[in-house]
This record gives C-alpha cells, sequence and structure tokens, in this order.
C-alpha cells in the first residue's frame, strides 16, 4: 500500500477550541521540574546522537525518554539561604553501548541546568543517579535494517494549527516572562514559571506562578511591588494579543500576612520538594491543551531517527501548521498519524487529518492536501537534523 493510500482527509463537523464556551491551556516554562527533567533527557539524547555520529557515522539507537526529579529542601529568606537536602536527578534509559553514556548523561545534565538555572549551585546542591542500561542489539539493528529508519515502535503522533487567540496568548506570555529583556527589568524572576489560562466567553483569565529569588527581595513590601510590576507588564503585553478582557494573577497561594510566599533561592520549585517527571510537561508546539486531540507520548529524550513517538509527534504539527498557513479559508486543522513498529517511517500506518471547512472549499483543497502530507512524508528524515540543531522538544 503506498503512501497516498494511507492518508485519509476528512471534512470535521467538531467545533474548534475557540468557538467553544470555555477553553483551557497551560504552559510551563524551562524551570519548572516537569520542563528541566524533559530538558535534561533531551540533552542526554543529542548528546548521545552526537557521539555516536562520530564514532559510527550514524546514530545508534537509543531511548533516554524516562527520567525523574526529586525535590530537594531550601531554608530561604528575604535576601538568601541555603539548601538543606540536595535535588536528586535519576536518569533512566536504554543505550547502544561501546560509548562512555555516563559521562556522557552526567555531563550533559549539569550542562544543561547550568545553563538554564544560574541561580542553582549545580556541583554542592544537586546529586545525579543515572540507571541507563545497555539495550539489546537486535533494537540497533532493527533502526539500520534499511535505507529508511524503521519505527521502533507503534505510537500516535498528533498536531493541530492554528492556534487559538488564548493558546497564543498563554504561550507568548511564559515567553515573556523567560526572556532575557524581561529578567533585565525584574531580575527578582526565576526560571520556574507556569501560565495557566481559563477563556470564559470573552474573558479570559490568566493564572501565573513564578519562583521569586530571595537575594534580589528584601521585605514582603519589596515582595508585593514586584508583583505588582509583573502584572502591570503582563496586563499591557495582553492587549498586543487579544481584546478580550483579561485578568492576571501571578503567585496566588501567597499569603503575605503570615510571610507564605513563593520565595525560592534558585529560582525553581524543585529546591523546595517540587518533584519532576518525562512527559508532563508541555508537548512538541510547546502547549499543553486538553480541548485538543493529545497524546501520552513524551518527546523529551526518545531517539531522533526512529522513534515515531518524537518523530510523528513534531512532523504532525508541522503538517497541521503548514497547511493552515497554506490554505487559509481553513477554520482549523487536527493531524493524526499512527506508526508501525518494523515499518519504515515514511509509510505510516494511517495518516488522518481533519479540517474545518466549507464543504465546497474543502472539495477544492482535499487532494491539494494529500499531496502536501505526501510531500512531508518523503521529507520525513530531515526532522532528525533540525532536533540535533536545537528543535525544541
Amino acid at each position: 500500500m503506498s503512501v497516498r493510500q494511507r492518508i485519509i482527509i476528512s471534512n470535521s463537523s467538531r467545533a474548534p477550541p475557540d468557538a467553544l464556551p470555555v477553553e483551557m491551556v497551560e504552559r510551563k516554562g524551562i524551570g519548572h521540574p516537569d520542563s528541566l527533567i524533559d530538558g535534561v533527557m533531551e540533552h542526554i539524547s543529542r548528546d548521545l546522537s552526537r557521539y555516536y555520529l562520530k564514532k559510527f557515522g550514524f546514530i545508534r539507537h537509543h531511548n533516554v525518554d524516562k527520567g525523574l526529579i526529586c525535590g530537594g529542601a531550601t531554608e530561604v529568606d528575604f535576601g538568601g539561604g541555603h539548601f538543606t537536602k540536595p535535588i536528586k536527578i535519576i536518569l533512566s534509559g536504554r543505550t547502544y553501548g561501546d560509548a562512555p553514556v555516563q559521562d556522557i548523561a552526567n555531563r550533559a545534565t549539569r550542562n544543561y541546568l547550568k545553563q538554564v538555572l544560574p541561580n542553582l549551585d549545580i556541583d554542592n546542591c544537586v546529586e545525579i543517579q543515572s540507571t541507563i542500561t545497555e539495550i539489546w542489539p537486535s533494537w540497533d539493528e532493527l533502526s539500520q535494517r534499511a535505507g529508511i529508519p524503521l519505527a521502533n515502535d507503534t505510537s500516535i503522533g498528533v498536531g493541530y494549527a492554528p492556534l487559538t487567540e488564548t493558546e497564543r496568548l498563554v504561550k507568548e506570555v511564559e515567553v515573556l516572562l523567560s526572556s532575557k529583556h524581561f529578567k533585565q527589568r525584574h531580575p527578582f524572576c526565576g526560571e520556574d514559571t507556569k501560565v495557566m489560562g481559563l477563556r470564559c466567553g470573552n474573558q479570559i483569565e490568566l493564572t501565573i506562578a513564578i519562583a521569586m529569588l530571595a537575594k534580589y527581595i528584601g521585605t514582603i513590601g519589596e515582595y508585593s511591588d514586584s508583583k505588582r510590576a509583573i502584572r502591570k507588564e503582563i496586563v499591557e503585553f495582553a492587549k498586543s494579543i487579544t481584546t478580550k478582557n483579561v485578568q492576571v494573577n501571578v503567585n496566588s497561594a501567597d499569603n503575605e500576612e503570615t510571610g507564605s510566599i513563593y520565595l525560592t533561592l534558585s529560582g525553581t520549585s524543585a529546591e523546595m520538594g517540587d518533584d519532576g517527571s518525562v512527559g508532563r510537561g508541555n508537548r512538541a508546539n510547546g502547549l499543553i491543551t486538553p480541548f485538543r486531540p493529545m497524546t501520552l507520548e513524551a518527546t523529551a529524550g526518545k531517539n531522533p531517527v526512529s522513534h515515531p513517538g518524537k518523530i510523528y509527534s513534531i512532523l504532525a504539527f508541522e503538517i497541521a501548521e503548514r497547511v493552515a498557513k497554506e490554505f487559509p479559508l481553513i477554520e482549523n486543522v487536527d493531524v493524526y498519524l499512527l506508526s508501525r513498529i518494523g515499518q519504515p517511517i515514511d509509510m505510516p500506518a494511517n495518516a488522518s487529518v481533519l479540517i474545518n471547512a466549507d464543504q465546497k472549499y474543502f472539495r477544492s483543497v482535499k487532494k491539494k492536501i494529500r499531496e502536501l502530507v505526501e510531500e512531508e512524508f518523503t521529507g520525513i528524515t530531515t526532522i532528525t537534523g533540525k532536533i540535533l540543531a536545537g528543535l525544541p522538544v
């Protein structure tokens, strides 16, 4: 069966999220424990891939997509504090042997944490434990058996486009909070951020959590002023994205009268017992969207050559975004891609594209969308290079 025969293009009657009375959207920042462990495992995979390329000329089979952050403990007050229990990071997965895997994993973990958490003393406040072990040779043989990689799992990848206004708002607000320029204006903001968006009709409520850095805050009054400054900037920024009424809440769990506030030493809640697990963070497009099609596939740490849980998750969004851009009269695009283990990754078991469009327009573009999907599968192996170059996953 050809790729074309595996592609199904349908016109959907299901209402897109922004047509519903309620919409919920979430994004976790780079310092959130779930995002941290995703980033750690992804950088281990990338460093392993580069090592394999240099030594063997191709990327050997590996999956390091299991990992855990066990939160530490600190005593923090205005102006500073200290750790009383280190953050523990547990690395797990399978890799092809004949490589200094533990050294690569340890170095990648430390380098990544130093890059994203400049206020964390990695050498003295973080413990790393690796249980990464060697895979069976047959798995490596499977990924190299044909000219194009064979799928090493039966997995589903999903994507959608375009983003709704609420989705864009949540994503752009968190990107702003994590930006260099924002931190220059508000140095008291740590790297652990989370933005939860709730739209009810034409009202949007953003609940924002930010790990505040104790060394920049001397009193409870300064803490309150810092929150107000953040809220004011976000309210103004939101006006550039939406005309809807936007309410912004910052660190809603604070009780400033008793001194129970979100004050940290390192800029991440991992210092105060908050744990993180691979796959609980953002999906391949940087959002968590329960009103959209989603899978439980975690892209971080998976083999960038032959694991469809990673490749198809990225490809599904690329297809959806391209369809939405090239056919602007389509209101919404949902893409579902299914692999079959042992089959070439450019030959999916099924590729389904659901669009929301006028029936006449649907008929006029159906063939072109099918050709677009075929073209995307033809170039599927280019995704590996994008991942190694730093594509966010």
